[in-house]
């Protein structure tokens, strides 16, 4: 054909019967939104098997107008009605295999998607594009916290945060695997990270970090992690030293654990309980 031998780009198939324009070759380039909606895709968009559409969907339909705006798209955003959730329909052949295809992020993702390649320096884009689309943020217990169906992906971000001294945690938990960020001084590290030189982002998870009202050079992480697993580990050895002379207040004087948080365990963890009141027992 005259138009390939000439390598003149042709339009996609189906795009000349596109309601709404669209940058099709956006995600050809880096830079830093594209980097933060990658993120968001990765964590919280649907690639259609059967069509040429890519989903992403968020409660606050601002983010969804930031996005648009940046792919100059006129496609219009959709509420559902019963949920209150918008919806932003990407529509673009081109779009979708670049996805695929580029950066590997396909249908029904949840359990196999990869980390993609994302260069160093827009990495911290794509992880806040993430941390918006699939992460949480509780600024009373001082974590921070992603849950996603993929090993591969979440030990990769894992590796990441932990690359950057961040105390970081990977659980397995039955289905799908979480990775919690722990401490107050670190969380405060990770949203300087993220948020560095930010354009696109959720304002309702960022306002949760500007609550710290001390320095970075004031804070200090807890000498003890809260994690499921190092909670269990702390128990585990506590049983361990009450075994030794069935003195509760010198099991916890020896660990350096506050009977309160002694009294707590008893109350909470039905198995501890039965645990400790076996040994009391022999």
């Amino acid at each position: 054909m005259v138009l390939t031998d000439n390598n003149v780009p042709r339009r996609a198939i189906g795009s000349w019967k596109r309601r709404y324009d669209i940058s099709e070759d956006y995600f050809k380039t880096w830079s830093n939104n594209m980097a933060y909606i990658l993120g968001f895709i990765a964590a919280d968009g649907v690639i259609q098997k059967e069509n040429q559409c890519v989903s992403v969907s968020q409660k606050e339909s601002y983010i969804l107008e930031d996005i648009k705006n940046e792919l100059k798209t006129t496609q219009p955003l959709y509420q559902n009605k019963k949920t209150g959730v918008y919806m932003l329909n990407i529509n673009s052949k081109t779009i979708k295999d670049d996805l695929m295809n580029i950066h590997g992020i396909k249908p029904c993702k949840s359990f196999n998607i990869e980390f993609p390649f994302v260069p160093e320096e827009y990495l911290h884009h794509f992880v806040r594009g993430y941390f918006d689309g699939d992460g949480y943020v509780n600024y009373e217990t001082y974590t921070v916290s992603f849950v996603g169906g993929s090993y591969n992906f979440m030990n990769s971000l894992h590796q990441i945060l932990q690359n950057r001294n961040l105390r970081a945690d990977l659980l397995n938990q039955n289905k799908h695997y979480r990775v919690i960020l722990s401490g107050r001084k670190s969380i405060q590290l990770f949203s300087n990270w993220i948020y560095k030189d930010k354009d696109i982002y959720l304002h309702r998870k960022y306002e949760v970090f500007q609550k710290e009202n001390l320095s970075l050079d004031q804070l200090q992480d807890r000498k003890l992690k809260q994690t499921q697993t190092a909670v269990k580990q702390r128990k585990q050895n506590f049983l361990k030293e009450y075994m030794k002379n069935k003195c509760s207040a010198t099991a916890c004087s020896n660990l350096k654990i506050s009977e309160s948080t002694f009294k707590r365990w008893l109350k909470n963890d039905n198995q501890f309980k039965k645990d400790y009141e076996r040994i009391h027992s022999l």
